[in-house]
């Protein structure tokens, strides 16, 4: 019999765990973890303060090594950083001194593409994140939300496999946040990218995501993989903020709720 051959982008975390060694001892952020993340799903993790959803990102990141169990996406081992997962982080992480399109098109420049190559590409995707003529300002010029967008083009220009982002909306105010929310359902959809989300919002989870993983308090375990099926707000299956005030979505942030709770106290 043939041996299946692993989907090249699938993100397997295998007996994954994490501790931190301090002068005042040891201390567990991850219990070894097994998890599946097929090609092209929207996972989120939420759970309870310091119960290592972050730390789980980063090791996805390959920002840190874990202490035991082995990462891979498809068959090759997460040995550090890489390209090939861009990483969104909580604040924007843009330089100053440059301007917004200075700052997308950073990494080709690096890589070495020719500058109107990374320039017109640096346009489509600032067109794509609603900021087609906020190319030229700097970043103190552009509010939170922008500065978010521009970050996740940033990302984008350098075609990563998946994305990671960690609570890129959680300093953002209620309405920008929803705008935001959207706006990355419409690039992960046409996209087609791998996105790996930390939130502390159930509601955000819910309403962003095809699957849930909600994280126990430290040392953090996964307790609950949860499938997110709700129903379409259009012909094409668009999910839009509509859809929160529906009895499946209520239903299932309650659910979830309750697990994060029940594995807090």
């Amino acid at each position: 019999m043939t041996a299946a051959v692993e989907p090249r982008d699938r993100v397997v975390p295998t007996g994954v765990s994490k501790t931190y060694e301090t002068p005042s001892g040891s201390t567990v952020a991850l219990s070894p973890t097994d998890l599946i993340i097929e090609p092209g799903e929207f996972v989120s993790i939420v759970g309870p303060s310091g119960c290592g959803k972050t730390t789980l990102l980063q090791l996805l990141g390959g920002f840190l090594e874990p202490s035991d169990g082995t990462l891979l996406v498809g068959h090759d081992p997460i040995g550090g950083p890489s390209p090939e997962r861009g990483v969104v982080f909580q604040a924007p992480t843009l330089y100053p001194w440059l301007t917004v399109c200075g700052n997308v098109e950073f990494g080709p420049k690096c890589r070495g593409v020719d500058r109107k190559t990374r320039r017109a590409e640096a346009q489509r995707l600032l067109e794509l994140v609603g900021l087609g003529d906020a190319g030229g300002k700097r970043p103190y010029e552009l509010s939170g939300g922008m500065q978010q967008r521009a970050q996740i083009a940033r990302v984008l220009i350098n075609d990563p496999r998946i994305i990671l982002m960690d609570e890129p909306f959680g300093a953002l105010d209620q309405l920008t946040r929803e705008r935001l929310q959207v706006e990355l359902l419409r690039l992960w959809r046409e996209s087609g990218k791998t996105i790996v989300f930390v939130t502390h919002s159930v509601e955000e989870a819910v309403f962003l995501s095809t699957r849930v993983l909600v994280m126990s308090a430290r040392p953090g375990r996964i307790i609950v993989d949860r499938e997110v099926v709700l129903p379409a707000d259009d012909e094409a299956g668009v999910r839009n903020i509509t859809v929160t005030a529906t009895p499946e979505f209520q239903a299932l942030k309650t659910e979830l709720a309750k697990a994060i709770y029940a594995a807090h106290v």
